[in-house]
């Protein structure tokens, strides 16, 4: 039977988060239909391990040497994997790696490729990716011809399964080498002043209904009494200049799902609602009772943010 093979990737000599989260894809299109799980990953044993307690059916691991260079390195690796697993299916992290391996890998094998999902369902015995489109104002669904299907996927697209430690699975080397055309200096990695947005367990995004960027101040004052919280923005507001476009959430920005999602003065346009559809719990503050975020919250307050957002963190204060 045709399967789904997870391309896995490692940072600081762990399994990379979006790796796991790929399993959790994987297991979703299993259950649908789709067939075994097996994932490949330049590792050893540990990494084999960490990857079938998350959901792998089988591993393939390649020299861990492969893990600090350039993508092209990795593709014979996992092409060896991919003849190996027989899998029809191939999932991607939508990172700077995925982003280089994905292409090359699908021009290799003469198919196409879905960039930067958010959505994957088995329909019919094939795989249907859904991702933003024009600018996030549309949402296309894709489908394949070739037989097989290779999509990359957003971060925090899907939840990563819990670990279960008694999971088994085979593990076997590729052997497969492959020779880079570039040549990897150095990384350096971003400074990033508090949480990141994506692993933030509370965010508080703002939209264009703040009125100016002062907006954010009272925002980010808000997340600054909340535990793991980050301050998130509307494409609008960063459009309009009042917060970096790296706090964009929404099908062409980052996609979060934390615990709890505060949504102050933002409408609900339909790719800000795809980048933020994983919360557990939507609250809203918002002016208008009819807009699509109030209606898809959890708890919802129909007022003047100016109002509300500070007697909020007096509250929160005083709770200590």
């Amino acid at each position: 039977m045709p399967g789904i093979l997870v391309v896995a990737e490692t940072s600081e000599g762990a399994v990379a988060p979006i790796s796991f989260e790929l399993l959790g894809a994987a297991r979703q299109l299993s259950a649908q239909g789709g067939g075994s799980v097996s994932a490949v990953v330049a590792g050893g044993e540990a990494e084999a391990k960490a990857l079938i307690a998350h959901g792998a059916d089988s591993v393939y691991t390649a020299d861990a040497a492969l893990a600090g260079q350039s993508a092209d390195a990795s593709l014979a690796a996992v092409e060896a994997a991919l003849q190996g697993s027989g899998a029809d299916i191939v999932l991607i992290g939508t990172t700077s790696f995925g982003r280089d391996l994905g292409p090359a890998l699908a021009f290799r094998q003469k198919t196409g490729i879905a960039m930067d999902c958010t959505e994957l369902k088995f329909d019919g015995g094939r795989l249907r990716a859904t991702r933003g489109c024009y600018g996030g104002n549309a949402r296309a669904e894709h489908t394949w011809k070739a037989p097989l299907q290779i999509a990359t996927v957003k971060p925090k697209s899907f939840d990563a399964p819990e670990a279960d430690a008694g999971r088994s699975g085979s593990v076997s080397a590729t052997g497969a080498a492959g020779e880079s055309k570039v040549k990897v200096l150095g990384v350096s990695k971003a400074e990033s002043a508090g949480i990141r947005l994506e692993d933030a367990q509370v965010v508080v995004s703002g939209g264009r209904g703040l009125g100016d960027e002062n907006g954010f101040r009272a925002l980010e004052e808000l997340a600054s009494v909340l535990p793991q919280a980050a301050v998130g923005a509307s494409r609008a507001a960063c459009d309009l200049g009042w917060y970096p476009p790296a706090a964009q959430v929404g099908l062409t920005g980052k996609v979060v799902s934390p615990n709890l999602y505060i949504a102050v003065a933002i409408s609900g346009a339909s790719q800000h609602m795809a980048g933020m559809a994983g919360s557990k719990n939507i609250v809203a503050i918002n002016k208008d009772p009819d807009a699509n975020m109030v209606k898809a919250a959890k708890f919802a307050i129909v007022d003047d943010y100016k109002k509300v957002v500070p007697a909020l963190i007096e509250e929160i204060k005083k709770l200590g």
